[in-house]
């Protein structure tokens, strides 16, 4: 017999308007530094900053799904998980898998390391970072072969991200994508829905971050 499922909100709106925005902004970055468009670059740039400190504070104030306490597991249990790849499964997990969470936490790294070496960079011609002044020419120098290698990493990890939702999909016949778009996903009718954050809390959260971003930039 076919488990009764219902239908749960697991993603909130900003969690979603972040991941596409970042997306976005990602693309836009990298368009940007090979059409040579350095004001489009400096300014996706900053608003990357922007978004992760949003989603630093996201991850202890934000909805349940969105919290690291509650997708952050072991490394033993997303090795666990990936044990299971190929067993097709009902979707039971109400945000991140233990696998996922920890792909999460990876890319948010590697885009913290890409925009702090690039806060610092230079291009040896006329272009610097705000802060590259203060770093010196040796360490902006340093700084900016770290900025041009980590985009290769965070090539890589859109790569198994990829992958990922694919392997989901195929293996699994999981949709990972419909989620992230409508914020809504089928589950067994036992699990419960996760607890939302009002959407308050993530504007004022959000404005405070471009605020921090803003300031730092202009005044540092």
């Amino acid at each position: 017999m076919t488990e009764p499922t219902h239908s749960v909100t697991v993603w909130d709106l900003p969690t979603r308007l972040f991941h596409w925005a970042l997306v976005l902004l990602v693309l836009t970055s990298y368009i940007s530094v090979h059409l040579n468009w350095m004001d489009l670059h400096f300014l996706s740039g900053y608003s990357v900053a922007g978004l992760l400190l949003f989603r630093l504070g996201w991850g202890f104030i934000g909805s349940d799904t969105a919290r690291f306490a509650n997708f952050l597991r072991s490394p033993f249990a997303a090795l666990r998980h990936l044990a299971h790849l190929a067993r097709r499964e009902p979707d039971r997990e109400v945000g991140h898998n233990a696998a996922g969470g920890w792909m999460v936490l990876v890319m948010l790294l590697l885009l913290a390391v890409q925009v702090a070496t690039g806060l610092c960079a230079n291009d040896d011609v006329m272009l610097e970072g705000p802060f590259a002044k203060y770093a010196g020419k040796e360490l902006s120098d340093r700084l900016t072969a770290i900025h041009h290698a980590n985009f290769n990493l965070i090539e890589a990890a859109i790569f198994l991200h990829l992958a990922a939702i694919l392997t989901y999909a195929v293996l699994k016949r999981q949709d990972l994508v419909r989620p992230m778009l409508t914020g809504r996903k089928r589950l067994p009718a036992e699990v419960a829905a996760p607890a939302l954050a009002h959407k308050l809390r993530a504007a004022i959260l959000l404005a405070t971050a471009v605020a921090v971003v803003a300031l730092a930039v202009n005044l540092l």
